[in-house]
């Protein structure tokens, strides 16, 4: 055999051999691909945070519904924020177990005493967003520097005149009431008197140092009422406590919506009511 045919017979031989590998390749079936299994990343401890559950502006006086708990990551926590005291929980079933969980304690709070129960009657004096955790130094409570001046209505201010039982309806005038304001003094002839409406509508801030009535109490017996009166009519009153005694009158509370503001005479047009030996008349003021 000559070598030109050994060295085809060779060829044909490699070749025949490696079609047979690559038929065998393409016949086997190919084993799946092993999956990536995903790995989830570790829960975060979570805790209980009292947080807004409405936008709270500044003079709101707060309420246990006004607040609720929220889960809140505990590498997040600062120490200005108020928790439930329970012992940081993981949730297994990522977050909305952990919003569950959040709720179910929400409910269980609310039920029993406890910090909520201690930021009640609380006056905001620095504005909270809903969802913000509630932090002591943005409320002030009864007692504590600053509380009157939060509690007063923007435009408004306080001020005090002197008042006793017989000059506020028998001491059953108490904070949060409205009053009218009144005053009676000689008049400028004749020995007749001049009963004039100072301020009408006024809210009783605190009488003394009662910004509140006590549980179950219907009346107070103070010294001093501090009014909540338009700044524009400040003189008014101050006026009216250098003339002389003052008497506050309460409005019903159906009769408390008005605002706010100078009285004057209650019939219709400017003057005064004079009482002149037990006849009424009213005097114009040009």
């Amino acid at each position: 055999m000559g070598a030109v045919r050994i060295a085809i017979l060779a060829v044909a031989a490699i070749a025949a051999i490696a079609l047979a590998f690559l038929v065998r390749g393409m016949l086997t079936p190919k084993a799946p691909p092993t999956p990536m299994i995903a790995t989830a990343a570790p829960a975060k401890p979570m805790a209980q945070v009292l947080v807004a559950k409405r936008d709270l502006p500044i003079g709101v006086r707060l309420a246990p519904g006004d607040m609720t708990w929220q889960a809140w990551p505990t590498e997040s926590l600062n120490a200005a924020f108020v928790t439930d005291g329970a012992a940081p929980s993981v949730p297994a079933q990522g977050a909305d177990k952990a919003v569950k969980t959040a709720a179910k304690v929400t409910t269980d709070m609310i039920m029993t005493p406890g910090p909520i129960q201690a930021f009640e009657g609380a006056i905001v004096k620095e504005a909270i967003l809903k969802g913000e955790p509630m932090m002591a130094r943005k409320v002030v409570r009864a007692g504590q520097s600053g509380y009157m001046a939060v509690v007063v209505a923007p435009g408004m201010r306080a001020m005090a005149v002197p008042i006793n039982a017989e000059t506020a309806a028998g001491g059953f005038i108490l904070p949060g009431d409205r009053v009218d304001v009144l005053q009676s003094r000689k008049a400028a002839e004749g020995d007749g008197v001049v009963t004039e409406v100072l301020m009408r509508n006024l809210r009783v801030l605190a009488i003394d140092q009662a910004t509140a009535p006590g549980k179950d109490a219907k009346t107070i017996v103070g010294a001093v009422a501090t009014l909540e009166l338009p700044a524009s009519d400040v003189e008014v009153l101050a006026r009216g406590k250098a003339l002389g005694e003052m008497q506050l009158a309460l409005r019903s509370y159906a009769d408390a919506g008005g605002v706010a503001g100078r009285g004057g005479p209650s019939r219709t047009g400017d003057g005064l009511r004079v009482y002149r030996g037990g006849q009424v008349s009213e005097v114009v003021a040009q």
